[in-house]
């Protein structure tokens, strides 16, 4: 059973799979075992691993929502699961030095063309259990449960309707010119092995991780396996999303592949965390943020309700989970009392929110960082991995804002873009949307909003230690306005261990 604060939303159920899915629930009888894996590998040789996700075309039965493309609650669960056999089994409990996982938009799916962002889910968990050491000017360096993921753009065409990005993986001192580089599912003038030859050439032993689908993985073993020389016997046939490769290369040039398989049979219940790590809290009182309701009425005060403005529409806007150890700590991604509070997401918002559709930023976005013996610009994932378990818990469909760069250095524009696409247009009338968001931007996109009305009203700001409010912006059937921040997660910071959950 899961914890008391489920409920049947939560958690799909055997008889909806079966509706839905290729075939039945999992019912039949169980597999053989698998055979004995091989040894984990060396950390003496150059070792590119490749992760197999689950797409539409490509999948075990009961892990992929059909209608979202998204993982079910038991995708999720292999690959929590997947992420402690990646750690010990094939790297041998030691440190990963670079994850690539598929740019979200380069695989769009379903007659809705949902992003997939079954790749970077796949992985999120592994990267928490791998840690990084950044540095900042004369601060002493921090180690924390963190490993960046890479999804960001490469020079190759960009997908229809995403906006260029502010800038491309920069080349860094004695790095890959590919160092946030994602893997492009189209391939695009052979991003996928550019950015592998090049690792190859830099001859850095150690481990690559990559995750993507099938279809990736298999021309890409192949291609580089012919590129490289290799003579690799790369397989043909798809084995299902519980087998890893790996091509080891030797310091003597020796090359071979490796198959690992790590058996696993989840279930199809939503993840239930380990006991003690998630503490339930009550709202911040209003001594530690400034609490607020701000109404704005068409003709009252002045206010004119502006053309296009969408109507019966409410956002949930939250905040990315914990993601700084330290003021100056930035990788991208979020730290390990994040995966903490983004897996108890469905269970902290149950019966406080009941969104239709959830979105983030596209996480193929670069946000400058904190130096690292590996990169200091990465992509921007956390918000993403933030609300994506919400998502999958409730089986909602995710997107992304990607039709305008909110990294961009010229404010206010990147705010009345955010402002323009999620309350003008009529595209989210009569919805209601659950945002993930990063907190800094979001006063200013609530203000351009306000703006919009001639009211001269504002919001305060975020406030930097407030990773638990939840804002709630509402346009009622004529388009008024009403803004508040009464609602909470109601998950306490402090209490976050900062080492992640283990499954």
């Amino acid at each position: 059973m899961a914890p008391e604060r489920r409920s049947n939303s939560v958690l799909l159920s055997c008889a909806t799979l079966a509706l839905t899915l290729l075939a039945g629930c999992g019912g039949t009888a169980k597999p053989d075992p698998p055979a004995p894996n091989p040894d984990p590998l060396s950390a003496n040789n150059l070792n590119l691993i490749f992760v197999v996700s689950e797409d539409l075309a490509f999948n075990a039965v009961g892990d992929i929502n059909p209608k979202t493309a998204n993982l079910t609650s038991r995708g999720l669960q292999r690959s929590l699961r997947m992420a402690a056999f990646l750690e010990q089994s094939v790297l041998d409990g030691k440190n990963v030095d670079a994850i690539y996982a598929v740019i979200p938009t380069t695989h769009p799916q379903t007659k809705n063309n949902y992003p997939d962002m079954v790749s970077l889910e796949t992985v999120q968990q592994f990267a928490m259990l791998n840690q990084i050491t950044l540095s900042h000017l004369s601060y002493p360096p921090v180690t924390a449960n963190s490993y960046p993921i890479s999804v960001s753009y490469t020079t190759a065409p960009l997908p229809v309707g995403v906006a260029p990005p502010m800038t491309t993986c920069p080349s860094e001192s004695g790095m890959p010119p590919s160092s946030c580089q994602g893997i492009d599912f189209r391939d695009l003038e052979q991003a996928n092995e550019t950015l592998i030859s090049d690792i190859i050439n830099a001859n850095q032993p150690g481990f690559y991780v990559f995750s993507a689908p099938w279809e990736t993985v298999s021309t890409l073993m192949t291609n580089i396996s012919q590129l490289q020389n290799y003579k690799l016997a790369v397989p043909s046939t798809y084995a299902g999303p519980n087998v890893i490769y790996a091509i080891s290369l030797e310091p003597s040039g020796n090359s071979k592949l490796i198959t690992y398989d790590s058996g696993i049979i989840p279930p199809d219940t939503y993840p239930r965390l380990p006991a003690g790590g998630v503490v339930p809290a009550p709202c911040l009182p209003a001594t530690t943020k400034t609490q607020f309701h701000i109404q704005v009425v068409g003709g009252v005060g002045g206010a004119v309700v502006p053309a296009g403005i969408n109507t019966n529409e409410t956002v949930y806007l939250v905040r990315h989970a914990e993601a700084h150890p330290t003021q100056w700590w930035e990788n991208g991604n979020y730290v390990g009392a994040g995966q903490w509070r983004s897996l108890d997401l469905p269970y902290a918002l149950l019966g406080k929110i009941q969104p239709t559709l959830v979105y983030s930023i596209d996480p193929a976005q670069i946000i400058p960082g904190s130096q690292s013996a590996e990169a200091s610009s990465y992509s921007y994932v956390r918000t993403n991995t933030t609300v994506l378990p919400y998502a999958i818990a409730n089986g909602l469909p995710y997107n992304l804002a990607a039709s305008f760069e909110l990294m961009a250095q010229n404010p206010p524009e990147p705010a009345a873009q955010a402002s323009d696409f999620f309350f003008t247009g009529g595209t989210f009338s009569n919805q209601k949307l659950l945002v993930g968001w990063e907190h800094d931007h979001i006063p200013p996109t609530v203000n351009a909003l306000l703006a919009t009305y001639h009211g001269g009203k504002t919001v305060p700001n975020w406030p930097s230690n407030d990773y638990d409010t939840v804002w709630t912006v509402k346009l009622d059937s004529h388009g008024n306005l009403s803004i508040d921040n009464d609602t909470c997660e109601g998950i306490n910071s402090a209490k976050l261990p900062s080492a992640p959950p283990r499954f």
